[in-house]
């Protein structure tokens, strides 16, 4: 037979106190005065029988659910394809759960929405993390006009939340002016992104960037959205391979995205890079094994999952940020799909 399980009731029977008193002590509830010896008695009990108190209890006795909700503004298959979002997820796992909160992961595809506002209505969560904003998103303004603790991976125009972020404009730049000193003049892009992600605006604003400082007039039939997967990266590259003139150069904003541009490149009986050189965004951890290794721009994945949860956290306990809105800096790493001309 299993050993039975500890409960408050066996806990409150050997300290000779109530089942309320257990409760109050175990869930660090200060409102209520308990005698400090009586306090202490408690938790020696507690820690002797090997007790902990159950998630609902906490919820029941504090109002809150001690779990953060991390929304992720897209569909399921493009969540499991995305290898960067893996370290990004590790990142706030570990930066709330030593502080003694739970991740729960909420995918919101914007094409069949499930209102991750249920989450705050339900009580469900204390705290939001919101990757990949959209600037329609109408309750985004209405979290930061209730004042629920929200963080936002990636930025928003116009908006006073606090966000985590990486410098896609700077990396999109970068990634766009290393093919031109190159010596490349047509460049294709590939967004990472419909362009109703502010990411995707900022890697194509970084694109026309480094274009207009190196007097290229950008050609529209060279821009191409992905959709976060291979599958729409081979697409959006069949697209650019139908041309009549063919780019030389082509800056896809996703390493995963790139994956399907790479290969779309392959079977159009092209070379990588003597026809086409590509760089991605990113850096997945597969990015040094394809054929051949991708160049690309090395972004901080796990830092920027641990700072957005420590942000979270500071909020739901009412510590005033340092810095309110933190940018994380970017890294070219150019590997062999990528030489001069």
């Amino acid at each position: 037979m299993p050993a039975k399980r500890t409960t408050s009731f066996d806990v409150a029977k050997e300290a000779g106190v109530s089942r309320t008193t257990v409760s109050l002590v175990l869930n660090n509830v200060t409102s209520i005065s308990i005698n400090e010896a009586t306090r202490q008695r408690v938790v020696e009990v507690a820690r002797k029988l090997n007790y902990h108190p159950d998630a609902s209890g906490r919820k029941l006795v504090s109002g809150k659910s001690s779990t953060i909700g991390l929304v992720l503004q897209q569909s399921e298959d493009q969540i499991f394809s995305d290898a960067f979002l893996l370290k990004v997820m590790l990142g706030i796992e570990h930066s709330v759960s030593q502080r003694g909160f739970h991740v729960l992961l909420k995918p919101d595809d914007p094409m069949h929405p499930q209102g991750y506002s249920q989450l705050v209505s339900e009580n469900l969560v204390d705290g939001i993390i919101l990757s990949g904003p959209r600037q329609d998103d109408e309750d985004i303004k209405r979290f930061s006009q209730e004042g629920f603790p929200i963080v936002l991976m990636g930025q928003l125009s116009d908006c006073a939340l606090p966000f985590v972020d990486v410098n896609a404009v700077e990396g999109a730049t970068t990634a766009t002016r290393h093919l031109i000193q190159l010596g490349h003049r047509r460049i294709a892009l590939i967004t990472n992104a419909s362009l109703q992600y502010t990411s995707a605006q900022q890697r194509r604003q970084g694109y026309l960037n480094a274009l207009a400082e190196a007097g290229i007039r950008p050609d529209e039939e060279l821009l191409q959205e992905g959709a976060y997967t291979s599958e729409s990266g081979f697409n959006a590259m069949q697209k650019i391979l139908q041309l009549p003139e063919l780019p030389t150069g082509v800056f896809v904003a996703s390493d995963v995205v790139a994956i399907g541009a790479m290969q779309a490149i392959h079977n159009a009986g092209k070379k990588i890079p003597e026809d086409i050189a590509v760089v991605g965004f990113d850096d997945i951890p597969m990015a040094e094994y394809l054929d051949p290794p991708l160049t690309t721009i090395r972004l901080p994945a796990y830092k920027l999952g641990w700072m957005a949860g420590e942000q979270l956290v500071s909020l739901m306990l009412d510590k005033p940020l340092e810095q309110p809105g933190i940018l994380l800096g970017i890294d070219l790493v150019v590997r062999e799909s990528t030489r001069g001309r």
